[in-house]
């Protein structure tokens, strides 16, 4: 697929990171849609005329790694997995292309608006699964828990395609080529069929993409990267309130990603 996705990606126009500067969408809706990867040639051949793609350094597929951080009792999960409408995740993220890497504060308020706060990093500290000394000022202020009681505890590695409409008030993200790692125990799960599809605006703004997808007969819903992750590579967690949603990625990549 990935000839073929390369081949469609450079039918775009790029914009480049200075020039996405006034769509960042730090505090913004998020809307999340999942399909197969065989139906991703079409949607981005019906995008191209509508929409920049991201170029960097000559790449318009954009490597990432994500370390996501928890509490032993794996409370974010948990608060996610029940229901909880206010809650937070940890992560530290690496722009594998630069090596840029930021640590980052993600907040989902009680009226579903998603709030990022995110500080540069050392590539190092990523890589160590650390926080430093000068992280603490940065998470006391954002996170209700101490960054001493949070542990990495999943790591996950796909490759991006970002577009942005060209009235820059939009962004679109593609995930691809999904894997998720145990820290601890280093298994891994790969979900090469699935991609997850993220439109992410400042209000409730028409977006021709979203049309795009219900032409199709695809519309939202798809779980957190994070929770999907923490599912498919620790057994015996508790997943009954996602149950409904793994055999709708089931149904849509024809595999069974979990069975127990």
């Amino acid at each position: 697929m990935n000839d073929d996705i390369k081949n469609i990606l450079s039918e775009f126009q790029a914009i480049t990171l200075g020039e996405m500067d006034g769509v960042k969408l730090m505090n913004r809706v998020d809307t999340k849609f999942i399909i197969n990867s065989s139906r991703l040639p079409f949607l981005l051949q019906a995008a191209a005329s509508r929409y920049f793609v991201l170029e960097i350094d000559g790449q318009r597929q954009t490597p990432y790694s994500t370390i996501y951080f928890d509490t032993d009792d794996l409370i974010m999960y948990t608060m996610h997995h029940n229901g909880k409408k206010d809650r937070f995740k940890v992560r530290m993220r690496v722009y594998e292309n630069s090596g840029q890497s930021f640590l980052e504060v993600k907040r989902k308020n009680n009226k579903g608006r998603t709030n990022k706060k995110r500080i540069e990093i050392q590539k190092e500290q990523f890589n160590e699964m650390e926080f430093k000394e000068d992280n603490l000022d940065f998470m006391l202020q954002r996170v209700p828990y101490s960054p001493e009681s949070l542990k990495p505890v999943l790591q996950n590695f796909f490759q991006r395609i970002t577009l942005v409409d060209k009235n820059l008030t939009e962004r679109i993200t593609i995930d691809i080529g999904l894997k998720f790692r145990n820290v601890e125990t280093d298994s891994m799960a790969p979900m090469d069929e699935l991609i997850i599809i993220e439109i992410k605006q400042d209000g409730a703004l028409k977006s021709v993409f979203r049309t795009f997808l219900e032409q199709m007969h695809v519309f939202p819903g798809s779980m957190s990267k994070y929770c999907l992750g923490m599912v498919m590579v620790k057994p015996g967690i508790k997943y009954n309130r996602f149950k409904n949603k793994i055999r709708k990625i089931n149904k849509i990549t024809k595999a069974e990603y979990v069975t127990n």
